[in-house]
């Protein structure tokens, strides 16, 4: 019983290293997304010069999906708007790695097609984690759901 604890405190502690998230690494790997995609904050001022195929991807943790205003977003990003979706830290990361595979599962709908065809196959929670920096409304902290967070201690005074 005392092996297989340790056995398993020593797996857990190995792979914390590799969970983490490092929103460094995430700011490079963007390099990838600002092809498509920028982060420009409501006053103008560029986070991360980029194209204008995708949206404005300031403030996207905590944004209700398919409704960055002034971007005509397809209808498999309309309808997981409409069905009540808000991106989380690890729903973007799930969706980068496969937007219409995600759309699919989270929809229902096989035919709903996004336009985004490029898939993240690596570094996505780092990825996740530099636009986390970049959402202030979401509190720019990596946490996904808020049952997942600790509940508040009592106040004492």
């Amino acid at each position: 019983m005392k092996i297989s604890i340790y056995a398993t405190l020593a797996a857990v502690s190995l792979a914390l290293p590799a969970m983490a998230q490092d929103a460094a690494n995430g700011e490079k790997e963007f390099r990838k997304c600002k092809a498509c995609h920028m982060i420009q904050s409501p006053d103008g001022s560029d986070v991360v010069k980029g194209g204008k195929t995708g949206p404005n991807l300031f403030n996207v943790v905590g944004r209700k999906a398919g409704t960055q205003e002034g971007f005509k977003y397809s209808d498999a990003l309309v309808k997981l708007g409409e069905a009540g979706e808000v991106w989380t830290t690890d729903d973007l990361a799930a969706y980068i790695t496969d937007p219409n595979k995600y759309v699919e599962e989270k929809v229902g709908d096989a035919s709903l097609k996004t336009k985004m065809t490029f898939k993240m196959a690596k570094n996505q929670a780092d990825v996740v984690a530099f636009l986390a920096q970049h959402s202030p409304d979401a509190g720019g902290a990596p946490a996904t759901d808020a049952a997942a967070a600790p509940a508040a201690a009592p106040a004492t005074n």
